[in-house]
């Protein structure tokens, strides 16, 4: 990438977070703002996400270069698979534990009998981000 889309593209992230931001400062005493701003925040970071594949896979590609940049794109693709494994598994397991934890808290609180059968369940919430863990753990030991 040259120096001009490198500043094209920072720009554009600046601007997909300073304008949902500021929209949502200036219409402050309006009830539906939350609706706006999440609309306008998704489509300037849907745009800069856009910009940015363009600039980033766009281009003309050596067939020497295409040979040596394979292996570092796999291997950043590698990065990211593992990144995303752990990072959904994290979010996935968290909703669990909030769902499993709130109503293991709640049959808790009436019957005090129940606390091991309600531990497995939150337990087992808890393995989701583990599993994800140890993939991603294994995504990284064949890169």
């Amino acid at each position: 990438m040259t120096i001009t889309t490198k500043i094209i593209f920072i720009i554009a992230l600046i601007l997909s977070i300073i304008i949902p931001f500021g929209y949502y400062l200036i219409g402050e005493k309006n009830k539906k703002r939350y609706k706006r701003t999440i609309g306008v925040n998704a489509f300037f970071f849907f745009g800069a996400f856009a910009l940015a594949s363009i600039m980033m896979l766009g281009g003309d590609v050596q067939a020497a270069q295409g040979v040596a940049s394979d292996s570092g794109f796999a291997t950043g693709m590698g990065y990211i698979a593992a990144a995303l494994v752990t990072g959904l598994s994290c979010i996935g397991g968290g909703i669990a534990v909030a769902s499993a934890a709130s109503a293991a808290l709640g049959a808790i609180s009436e019957d005090s009998s129940v606390l091991g059968k309600s531990l497995i369940f939150v337990g087992l919430a808890e393995g989701v981000c583990l599993y994800g863990l140890i993939i991603s753990f294994m995504i990284l030991g064949n890169l």
